[in-house]
């Protein structure tokens, strides 16, 4: 247990500390880089609670796909940091004011908390899968595709119209010029040639 305890507070302060130098990281790619650290200690903290599939969900999907394709978006892009800063510095008021009343709800929201009536039995055993033998991804593939399959499907078929939504919206139709060889090879040199006698001191 001491060495879970010490493992859980050393990845939540790399999560942490991850997390502000996302923020503060003058270059944005080293920004994308803190994030990906941040998302990896996640993931060890949600290994250490026992739900080893949502740590590899996190490492697959942000890590793999959403992290890495932020940081080749913000590699290939030509971005003017100094100017970046400037529209930072412009709209610092407005993005305080919000962050404060974003602050103000949290706190609300913490203040009205309070705990549902068993929720102390639910705490002192988050995982009732073990109990009967099963891991925690085996409980949660059994609850998704019984309890809950329509509503996966749903969710799939959603995610299925938005990224043809996406490639439709994106898609750009371009005219080329296709090279026909038939053409090329049967036509006659009247065709293409135009012979001009040009005296001298004059132009065509």
């Amino acid at each position: 247990m001491v060495i879970q305890g010490l493992a859980f507070y050393l990845f939540a302060l790399i999560t942490v500390a991850a997390g502000v130098m996302v923020i503060t990281a003058r270059n944005p790619v080293h920004s994308v880089l803190y994030l990906i650290l941040a998302f990896f200690n996640s993931a060890a903290l949600f290994l250490l609670m026992g739900a080893e599939f949502v740590a590899f969900i996190l490492i697959i999907v942000y890590v793999g796909a959403v992290a890495v394709l932020f940081l080749f978006v913000v590699m290939m892009l030509d971005i003017d940091f100094a100017r970046l800063r400037e529209g930072v510095v412009r709209y610092l008021p407005i993005g305080a004011l919000v962050g404060l009343v974003l602050l103000v709800e949290l706190l609300v929201v913490l203040g009205a908390w309070t705990i549902a009536p068993g929720g102390e039995t639910r705490i002192a055993s988050p995982q009732p899968s073990l109990e009967s033998g099963l891991t925690n991804t085996e409980a949660l593939g059994n609850l998704i595709y019984t309890d809950y399959v329509y509503a996966f499907q749903i969710a799939g078929l959603i995610l299925l119209v938005a990224m043809i939504g996406a490639i439709v919206l994106t898609l750009r139709t371009r005219t080329v010029r296709r090279q026909r060889i038939a053409d090329q090879v049967n036509r006659r040199p009247e065709e293409v040639l135009v012979i001009r006698k040009v005296e001298p001191g004059e132009g065509i």
